[in-house]
């Protein structure tokens, strides 16, 4: 049993407490022995800072986990969480509906705008992208083009933990585990990233969107018959904020439409005002068939994601009979009263703040201090879009992933930041209430973090 009083991690009274021992909770996507070693513990948080047991505060400058785009408890959001719960604590979605999802369905395709018309609740981004490849599926099926059934994928994205959104990711160690159960008919489009030619550019890259061209071999190889959509992230985040170059998912847009294959883009880092507009799509221009959401859809407050779906998709399903389900798929907890409350309620926030385009006021000041960090010890690349940045580190000799685990470790710890780490490469996306103090905080923080690195 760990003692959680010996690691200094709580305050006295918290650790005296007998449930508090840290072994029986399995974490995921950590590495639990090195955590229940030296844990990182949050009890609460407030505005743009999570504060420790013993109440040492810490800069957010990952908006938690790209989610907490409204900043932390934020009243609005909490009062209709408590208000949902006190008057309307379930509702089935299965045959039957509550006010609140329509109403929120209603001001999303709204917010959206044409071509969308219909959106789909599930828990999760997980769930939103194995939600978008059975509708991609399903789409085909019900025009007489049931043979489309493969997926394209890209290297190095991330499309969440289902099968189906493993099949498509392109990420080695979230697949290597599971490969043998993964879907069978999918393939992959290299990823963007190149440092010869990208290293420290501000914004889009200006080369790779030729990379885009490869879609045009795969689907030589398997014939445009046979796939049934491509799926990317506008900006791939999980995996070090890889930005698209310019030109490049114009490009996918133009192959995929011409093969009538559907485009869909996994948005579940990008919507909700990540990189200045309200979606992704539309700061860059390119409308996909299908986008999915999760994360910023309610400021992470209640469990929830989406699939919103372009005009002309949810109609070639309703020609079932009148009494028949056309879409076999769903989860209990779809528009959950209490997500689709949290959700209305951060709406009204981010309509109230601006801070669905705050990205884009902040984009410049962000841009230049993110830079600012070029020249520090072991940085290689520095690459920003919106309120999105990453700072790639060298590897250290054969212990890739090391460096910036111990950034990890050392900004929580000596510099109260807390920042995340991929591999070698530091991810930043503070709340979108960050003001340009704090962003300088972030930064001086964050250098003298690397200064100390080996």
């Amino acid at each position: 049993m760990n003692d959680i009083a010996k690691m200094g991690a709580l305050a006295p009274e918290a650790a005296a407490h007998p449930d508090n021992d840290l072994s029986a909770f399995w974490m995921p996507f950590t590495a639990n022995r090195q955590f229940k070693s030296q844990p990182r513990l949050l009890a609460r948080a407030e505005g743009m800072y999570y504060y420790t047991p013993e109440g040492r505060p810490i800069l957010d400058g990952t908006a938690g986990l790209w989610c907490v785009n409204a900043g932390h408890c934020r009243k609005p959001i909490v009062d209709a969480i408590a208000q949902a719960a006190a008057t309307l604590d379930f509702a089935p979605a299965f045959q039957m509906g509550h006010p609140a999802a329509f109403e929120l369905s209603s001001r999303l395709v709204a917010l959206a705008g044409k071509p969308f018309s219909q959106v789909f609740y599930t828990n999760s981004g997980s769930e939103a992208v194995d939600s978008a490849l059975k509708m991609a599926l399903g789409y085909h099926r019900a025009r007489g083009e049931g043979q489309r059934t493969r997926f394209i994928g890209r290297e190095r994205g991330y499309h969440g933990v289902g099968f189906g959104g493993m099949s498509v990711g392109g990420i080695g160690g979230n697949r290597k585990a599971f490969s043998g159960a993964l879907l069978p008919s999918v393939d992959h489009l290299p990823h963007t990233h190149d440092l010869a030619h990208n290293a420290f550019t501000r914004g889009q890259p200006q080369w790779g969107a030729h990379l885009a061209d490869e879609l045009e071999r795969l689907i030589t190889l398997h014939d445009a018959s046979t796939i049934a959509a491509v799926i990317v992230e506008p900006v791939a985040g999980s995996t070090g904020v890889l930005v698209p170059p310019a030109g490049y998912l114009e490009k996918l847009r133009e192959i995929t439409s011409r093969h009538g294959i559907l485009l869909i883009f996994d948005e579940v880092i990008t919507a909700f005002g990540r990189i200045g507009k309200p979606f992704g799509f539309q700061q860059l221009g390119v409308v996909p068939d299908l986008f999915t959401v999760a994360k910023g859809i309610n400021s992470a407050t209640v469990p929830m994601g989406a699939v919103f779906a372009r005009e002309g998709i949810y109609e070639a399903f309703m020609n079932a009979p009148q009494n028949a389900i056309e879409f076999f798929h769903g989860y209990t907890y779809s528009a959950h009263p209490l997500a689709c409350a949290s959700a209305l309620a951060a709406l009204d926030v981010y309509e109230a703040e601006g801070l669905l385009e705050r990205a884009g006021e902040l984009a410049g000041y962000w841009e230049n201090a993110l830079h600012s960090l070029r020249g520090e010890p072991n940085v290689i690349d520095i690459r920003n879009i919106g309120l999105m940045g990453a700072v790639e580190l060298a590897p250290r000799a054969g212990a890739p992933g090391a460096r910036a685990f111990e950034a990890h470790v050392k900004a929580f710890f000596e510099e109260d930041l807390m920042i995340r780490f991929t591999g070698d490469i530091i991810a930043m996306s503070p709340p979108l209430i960050v003001q340009k103090t704090q962003i300088d905080q972030m930064i001086e923080r964050l250098a003298r973090v690397l200064r100390r690195l080996d």
